[in-house]
Order: C-alpha cells, then structure tokens, then sequence
C-alpha cells in the first residue's frame, strides 16, 4: 500500500510558538479554562475596537487571557452546522490523549460509515469497510474535509453509539459553560444542533490548549492511504494573514459559519485572537454561504491583525494575566519555540 500524501507542516514561527506557549500559561492560571472564560464578561466591545462586523448572523471576537473584544448580532441559538465537529474533536482528544507525532489506535471503518461515503446530500469522505485508520488520520479526515460519515464513526468507536457519545458533547459543553448550546449529533449534519457565537468562542480557546488539534486545524491538506487525491482543508484562509485554524460549517438553515484562530504581533507582544462568525447567508445554498462566512471572517482578521498591535503598544490590553515570559512559559509548559516540534511533525 503506497503511503499516504499529507501536507508538510512547515516549522511555526517563533511569534506563533508563543502565543501558544502564552495560551497553554493561560489555562493553567484559570484564565482560558472553564471558569477563567465563565468570569468574561458578556459579549460587548471591552477594548473600543472597531472592527467590520457582518451584516447578519453573528459573531464574536476574543484575545486568548483578555477577553472579548467585541460582538455582532443577537446571541440566540441557531444552527453551527460543522462547527459542531470541533466539539466532536474535543472530547475525543480528551478521552483518548495523543501526543504529537502520535497516530494512536488503529480503528477499523464500519460498513455504515463506508455505505455514508456514498451519500450526495452531505459532506463525506470516500472510507472502505474493514480499512484500519488510525486516530490521528480520522481526526484528520474528519477536520478538513468536514468528513462527517467520519465524525459518526469517531463517535460509534468511543461511545458505542453516537447517542451516548452525544451525551459526552454535552456534558462537556456544560463543563465549559456553554449555557446556549445543544448538541444532537457528532457531525453538525443536523440542524437541531444549535449553539452562540459567544459559547463556541469559550470552546474555540479551550480546544485550541492541544497541540494535536492545533495542528490538525492548522493543516492544509491530507490523504487517504493509498489514494493519489489530495484532500484539502474546506478552510481556505489557512496559512496567510496570521490564520493557523479552525473549522468550517455549511448548510441551507445553518447558513455558513467559521471558527477561527489568528496569531497577531510577534515576540512578546504576540497575541492569540479567536472569532467565531455564524448564520451567514442563511438559506442560500451552501457553498456560498460558507464563502460569505470565509469573506466576513477575513474582513475581522485583516481589522483584528491592524487594531491589536496598537492596542499591545497603547497599553489597552493587560497581557495575559499573569503570564510569564514567552520562553519562560515554552520551557515550563513544554512548547518548543525552536521549531523542532514542528520539524518533527513535518517528518510523519
């Protein structure tokens, strides 16, 4: 069997290495975990920046130990779509740890999720009965292409079912004080699935605390073995203007959603900004939706990357909350600032 082509992960910038050594800080002082994002305070523009909000849906914007930075819209649940696969991702990663470089257990394709790649009326990845994948490839597979037969069957291995393995989504969006949020399935397919823009943002800074998912939603392209094609990430802001993730969502009554991540600044004043932008061009058809999402989430990075700086500079932000310095933090919480890591990724 030939070896699966993926993309190569270029080594990350020493400002990004920070910031994530700054994010992972962050969490451990109470500032990005569950209690530390429930203490922000209600969507609102904290800091007075103006930035390009999109016309409809909403959308909310927030530097990792800061706070939000502003919001759009009316904070009502309504359908994510495949947003929901970041939650998907994150209870896995949660029951099942995986190192970076780690490909972890191999997990054989059911015959539904292989008769599911078949199916014209939703996002799928072409799986095999009896192929043996391994977690980290379905993770893969199941985050940049949006495979959602694939998050069905992550769901099955872990839970049994995707029933019980919703309970888990749940119980953990409770956890993260995810108050407007419910989840009916692992793969956003269903549209009873709902959440804010201001829950998803709070799920956005504790996910993006693991390397592995850092990585993955970082990730332009991967492969099935022994396929030629190329399967490229739905993200297609990916890998300029700072944009290192996160996940794409698409549908007729969810309209298009994207939750994102962006690195701002370098050195010691880089920062770490989330957005999550939801229900754009709700009912048109789907693709066009998820490029109106792409384009109103490109406008907030281009304005974000232009307005924090200034910000970092004028003293309007206090830094995180009692972070250390970058390389402080990188040894203390093992994030290489070297780039090896990363080189080390680029290797599998």
């Amino acid at each position: 069997m030939r070896s699966a082509r993926r993309d190569r992960v270029r080594p990350l910038p020493r400002a990004v290495l920070a910031v994530l050594a700054l994010v992972v800080a962050a969490g451990a002082t109470g500032c990005l975990g569950p209690s530390g994002w429930e203490r922000l305070p209600a969507p609102r523009h904290v800091t007075g920046v103006a930035l390009p909000w999109p016309a409809d849906g909403q959308a909310v914007v927030a530097m990792a130990g800061e706070g939000v930075l502003g919001s759009s819209g009316s904070m009502t649940p309504v359908p994510i779509a495949s947003v929901t696969k970041v939650m998907t991702a994150y209870v896995l990663l949660r029951g099942h740890p995986l190192r970076d470089g780690e490909e972890g257990p191999l997990i054989e394709v059911d015959g539904t999720a292989a008769a599911e790649s078949l199916s014209a009326t939703e996002s799928t990845v072409p799986v095999r009965q009896g192929q043996r994948l391994s977690l980290r490839r379905l993770l893969e597979l199941m985050m940049i292409p949006s495979g959602n037969n694939v998050a069905r069957l992550l769901a099955r291995w872990d839970a049994g079912t995707q029933e019980g393995f919703v309970r888990k989504m749940n119980a953990a969006a409770r956890a993260l004080g995810m108050a407007d949020t419910v989840y009916t399935g692992a793969s956003g397919y269903e549209d009873s699935t709902v959440s804010t823009a201001a829950d998803q943002v709070k799920l956005a800074g504790e996910a993006m605390r693991n390397e592995v998912f850092r990585r993955i939603v970082a990730t332009t392209r991967t492969s099935l073995p022994g396929d030629p094609r190329v399967i490229r990430n739905t993200n297609t802001l990916l890998g300029r203007n700072g944009v290192i993730g996160i996940k794409t969502g698409s549908g007729t009554r969810a309209g298009g959603s994207l939750m994102w991540a962006v690195t701002v600044g370098s050195g010691d004043g880089a920062r770490l900004v989330l957005g999550v932008v939801l229900s754009q061009r709700v009912g048109a058809d789907p693709e066009a939706a998820k490029q109106a999402a792409l384009d109103a989430s490109d406008r907030l990075i281009t304005a974000v990357r232009a307005a924090v700086p200034r910000l970092v500079a004028a003293g309007r932000t206090g830094g995180v909350r009692g972070a250390m310095s970058t390389r402080a933090a990188a040894v203390q919480y093992n994030v290489d600032i070297s780039g090896e890591t990363a080189r080390r990724g680029a290797a599998r």
